[in-house]
């Protein structure tokens, strides 16, 4: 129950969020300077291409007791110089939520790509005739650019759900499940399941917990697609 609630957490929280690509996406191309439009895409898409276990392997030496926030809080005063270092990822409650702000800054850059990709592809005689009829910017976003980005946001939105769902190695990377088991999601409580516990009748109970997932990932995402397809418009 508890693994499920937290990955319940983690995917929705990040379906909640995935408006903050698409809000930087529509930025970029507001972009006057192309130049230097293409150097804040490229940077912000640089932490796509870094494996998760690196990403987290720094989040560990910033989090740790002798890690970066620690140290500094010492040096300033805050903590004493001989005290022991808090333990920032090992806090019983809302583990989940730094591994949602590390996936939220590495997975912004693929997201805006695709969000700049559907804003391309949005015919420009729409806008233009929008702005003729003395649409402002807001108006222009609420009925022109949204309803022609259903499409991607319909894409954004399963991949960001389903990713949050089966994630694994950085849940991994960052807590291992710890502690207690406090910030375990589904995908690692199979695993620590099937391949964690000795014994042949842990290895069924681990099948029957990947096939059950299987199907909530399943009808979930089915629910979503069923949504999100019925506010697109034809182009």
């Amino acid at each position: 129950i508890n693994t499920m609630r937290n990955t319940l957490i983690m995917s929705f929280l990040g379906v909640g969020t995935s408006w903050l690509p698409m809000i930087f996406a529509i930025f970029l191309c507001e972009m006057k300077n192309l130049r230097f439009r293409r150097f804040v895409q490229t940077f912000t898409t640089i932490p796509n291409f870094i494996s998760w276990v690196l990403v987290y392997a720094v989040a560990l030496a910033i989090f740790s007791t002798d890690g970066f926030i620690n140290t500094f809080l010492k040096e300033i005063g805050v903590v004493a110089q001989n005290a022991q270092g808090k333990a920032w990822l090992m806090s019983p409650k809302h583990t989940w939520l730094k591994m949602w702000a590390w996936g939220t800054w590495k997975g912004v850059g693929w997201s805006a790509i695709i969000y700049i990709a559907g804003i391309q592809n949005i015919p420009g005689e729409l806008i233009e005739a929008a702005k003729i009829d003395g649409a402002n910017r807001w108006q222009l976003l609420k009925s022109v650019i949204l309803p022609m980005l259903m499409p991607t946001i319909t894409i954004c939105t399963f991949l960001t759900l389903t990713n949050g769902f089966k994630l694994f190695d950085q849940n991994v990377a960052l807590t291992a499940g710890e502690p207690a088991n406090a910030s375990e999601m589904l995908a690692l409580n199979i695993y620590n399941t099937f391949y964690g516990r000795s014994g042949a009748q842990w290895k069924g109970i681990g099948q029957a917990k990947a096939a059950v997932f299987f199907l909530i990932v399943v009808i979930i995402s089915l629910i979503q697609l069923k949504f999100t397809r019925s506010k697109e418009v034809q182009q």
